[in-house]
Parts: C-alpha cells; sequence; structure tokens
C-alpha cells in the first residue's frame, strides 16, 4: 500500500467553496482502480490548509491510473484553482 500525502494551502476567502467542490471530487478520486481510502483533515493552526491522505494500492494506481485519466482532468478543474501555492505531492511506504 502506498500512501499520498498533499498538503493543501487554500486562497483567502475561498475555504467554503473548496470543501463543497472537494464534496463532488471526492466521488471521482474513490472510484479509480487502486484506490482504498483518503481523509482530508482540516488544519487547527493554519485556517487556510489541510492535508490530503489517500491511499492507494500501488503507486502506479495513483500516478498513472489516476493521473492520466479523464477523471482527472474533472479532479483538476474541481480543485486546482484553489491552491496557492500548488501542493508537493509525496508518496510513502
Amino acid at each position: 500500500m502506498i500512501l499520498e500525502v498533499a498538503i493543501l494551502n487554500i486562497k483567502e476567502g475561498l475555504l467554503a467553496d473548496f470543501e463543497t467542490n472537494f464534496k463532488t471530487a471526492e466521488a471521482i478520486i474513490s472510484s479509480m482502480k487502486g484506490y482504498i481510502s483518503h481523509q482530508l483533515k482540516k488544519c487547527i493552526e493554519e485556517d487556510n490548509k489541510y492535508i490530503l491522505l489517500v491511499n492507494w494500492e500501488k503507486l502506479e494506481d495513483h500516478e498513472i491510473g489516476f493521473r492520466k485519466s479523464e477523471a482527472y482532468q474533472e479532479w483538476k478543474s474541481l480543485l486546482h484553482h484553489f491552491y496557492d501555492p500548488f501542493p508537493v505531492v509525496e508518496h510513502y511506504v
């Protein structure tokens, strides 16, 4: 199992819209091959910061299966405009 970790810094004033869009985006990621589970946690110390944790069966399920899919384009259009700066995504075993 691989754990994907991303720190998400959301632009000021867009938290409610981000959370609404993320609820839609959850259905996209959870339908992908190799997806196991995910958690989105809001930071206590910094109001505009979240951590996204996604468990995948294999690294390729995320890097190729998800990121190279049509579904990723929808994920991207729902979420990517909220980030500043764009998140660094790391993978852990």
